[in-house]
């Protein structure tokens, strides 16, 4: 049981609170702080803390050593690797138009830029490692986001409320063919529009999100939605694009699994999310940042309909978040009472961390104490863990890998 010191992301449409209250740092912070990384990503590990005070890389240490670190089972099942990644995502913005390759076409993708001598870190490279990347948010505040395609019958509802001549011939040509192929004709035909049309067009699909936004109905959120995207990206394609999704809004303790293909973009609020360790995004829109329409498009799935809000099920303390992912596995744990003598999971390396509260756990005559905001690295070897005693309020999550789980 390690203590981990963790690199914070600063991108523009981070937080300037919710990081640094969990760290205990001042409130508000210099820059936004978007994501505290937790594992051993190439382009930003976690350090292992020694009992000096002295730290190593966690990427460095697990490439030393991985049978020790990872266990025999998962050194050559993951090729020496953590095969997660662990986030703490706080947005104050909304995040990129994107979606993830499936492993197949991360390892061709990745054989073609490498064979077309795309650098590794040049802006227009999509495939930075040949991995796919599922992943699941876990809500800690109340988040929102737009994730895979709406049921185009209700989208085509949507274009009708929002009563705009400029979008007549789109809504008819989803109406005339209202599933996956329609919203593949739709899609492709917003996201390829020349720029001198979408500075007509989304502005005339700004007037009616005011009107919708203003009016009782079932798409006010939608048209907010559209209003704060237009704002912050006028003339994007992402905005329309935007019209196309489900807008979900999760609780805390709620949580979404976003598969290979999905195309979403997090809106606001801050989550836990774990993903399999890469760095595969394809982008499409309402960012700055390389968007490759043509490779979007081969990865998209149009199958529609809302996805599934997953609760979790509860095992031994623990709720545990399963998916389709053998890379990873979150559970959350919610401390009631003082002295739970809760077990912490056997299994691979795993990554805790606090996020409320604190804890002492205790494995054979060892124990260590984990306040809010801190976290632990837990070797294969680091078995037969228990919470010995708790704050009551504590929140905890783990991540481990899949197998034999």
């Amino acid at each position: 049981m390690e203590l981990l010191d963790n690199p914070v992301r600063p991108y523009a449409w981070g937080s300037r609170t919710v990081i640094a209250e969990l760290l205990g740092e001042p409130v508000p912070s210099p820059h936004p702080q978007a994501e505290l990384w937790l594992g051993a990503h190439p382009a930003d590990s976690s350090r292992l803390v020694q009992p000096d005070g002295h730290t190593i890389s966690l990427l460095d240490a697990v490439a030393a050593e991985p049978q020790r670190l990872l266990g025999s089972d998962r050194a050559g099942r993951w090729d020496g690797r953590l095969p997660f990644l662990l986030k703490v995502l706080a947005a104050d913005e909304p995040l990129s138009l994107q979606a993830h390759p499936s492993a197949e076409q991360a390892a061709s993708g990745f054989e073609r830029e490498n064979a077309a001598g795309i650098p590794l870190d040049a802006a227009d490279r999509n495939y930075r490692d040949a991995s796919h990347k599922p992943e699941i948010i876990c809500a800690l505040t109340e988040f929102h986001a737009l994730v895979g395609f709406r049921d185009a019958v209700t989208s085509v509802r949507l274009l009708s409320a929002l009563d705009v001549p400029e979008l007549a011939a789109y809504t008819d040509l989803l109406a005339a063919q209202p599933g996956p192929d329609g919203l593949r004709a739709l899609f492709t035909t917003w996201i390829t529009l020349p720029q001198s049309v979408l500075d007509e067009l989304v502005p005339a699909l700004q007037r009616g999100s005011i009107r919708l936004a203003g009016a009782d109905g079932e798409f006010q959120a939608e048209a907010r939605t559209v209003l704060e995207l237009s704002e912050r990206y006028p003339g994007d394609a992402g905005v329309l694009a935007a019209l196309l999704l489900n807008r979900i809004v999760l609780q805390p303790g709620e949580a979404l699994y976003l598969p290979a293909g999905n195309l979403h973009a997090y809106l606001s609020g801050a989550g836990i999310e774990l993903m399999a360790n890469s760095d595969n995004v394809l982008r499409g829109g309402l960012t700055p940042k390389h968007v490759d329409v043509p490779e979007l498009l081969r990865v998209l799935d149009f199958a529609a309909g809302p996805p599934p809000v997953c609760t979790g099920r509860t095992e031994c303390g623990w709720v545990r978040y399963d998916t389709p992912a053998d890379e990873f596995l979150l559970r959350r744990c919610e401390v009631a009472t003082r002295l739970p003598g809760i077990r912490v999971p056997d299994g691979g390396p795993r990554i805790m961390v606090c996020t409320g509260g604190a804890v002492c756990l205790r494995a054979g005559g060892r124990a260590v104490g984990l306040r809010r905001g801190q976290s632990l690295f837990l070797a294969a070897a680091d078995r037969g863990i228990v919470i010995e005693s708790a704050v009551p309020g504590t929140q905890l999550f783990l991540a481990s890998d899949g197998l034999g789980a």
